[in-house]
């Protein structure tokens, strides 16, 4: 019987979800969180011990109905998420639903959900942020406010859980990854691979924070290019 750890990684089929589930493999067994199942089972099968968790996030019943299934996990990270860009004169009541929806609320939900379980492990749950997350720029107010919005959950529920669920807040620079060159596109900004993060760096930062002994957190952690 494998007893090491159980991780679920929400958005673990590319980029940096797929890169933690690559650095966590090896110390836990693994749920890969994901919309697409095929996408999902080509990951798992280069795993050892990984799984994959078909779940659209957005979607309120398959969230229930896949966290019901899940007894007792040891960490919970919350990679999903959608960029945005657009000045306040151009978004629209649409857009502003539907990033918080993405970046938001379906991490409480998620959350609240698979509580019962993390309690039942004394375990952890990690956000992805971004450094976003304490600043804000022109044509960037919708991301940012979805990212200041999930850094006040992750501080509300590190106090409500402290001693029994540890919570961690990672805030990551400019990764090289397919919603990066995206950003830029849309922003009109040549893009340069080398000026960005690997995603694996992220990684690494991440499965150091985890690793942390159970008598201290880290609360929270910014990372960015050198």
């Amino acid at each position: 019987m494998d007893t090491r750890p159980l991780a679920l990684v929400t958005g673990g089929s590319r980029g940096i979800g797929l890169a933690i589930c690559r650095e966590l493999a090896d110390t836990h067994r693994l749920l890969v969180g994901g919309r697409d199942a095929e996408q999902l089972a080509q990951v798992c099968a280069d795993l050892p011990q990984a799984e994959p968790w078909p779940v659209d996030l957005a979607d309120a019943d398959a969230v229930a109905a896949a966290a019901a299934g899940v007894e007792e996990l040891d960490v919970l990270v919350h990679n999903a998420g959608v960029e945005a860009s657009g000045t306040v004169a151009e978004l629209t009541r649409e857009d502003w639903r539907r990033v918080l929806e993405l970046n938001v609320v379906t991490v409480a939900d998620l959350t609240r959900a698979l509580l019962p379980a993390l309690r039942r492990r004394r375990g952890q749950v990690l956000t992805i942020n971004s450094g976003a997350g304490f600043t804000a720029g022109a044509g960037g107010g919708l991301y940012a406010a979805s990212k200041f919005a999930l850094r006040a959950f992750t501080d509300a529920l590190r106090e409500e859980e402290r001693g029994t669920v540890r919570v961690i807040s990672v805030h990551p620079g400019r990764v090289d990854t397919e919603m990066q060159q995206r950003i830029q596109a849309g922003a009109g900004r040549e893009y340069r691979a080398e000026d960005h993060m690997r995603p694996e760096t992220v990684a690494r930062a991440v499965a150091h924070a985890l690793a942390t002994p159970a008598d201290a957190v880290v609360e929270s952690l910014s990372i960015r290019p050198a």
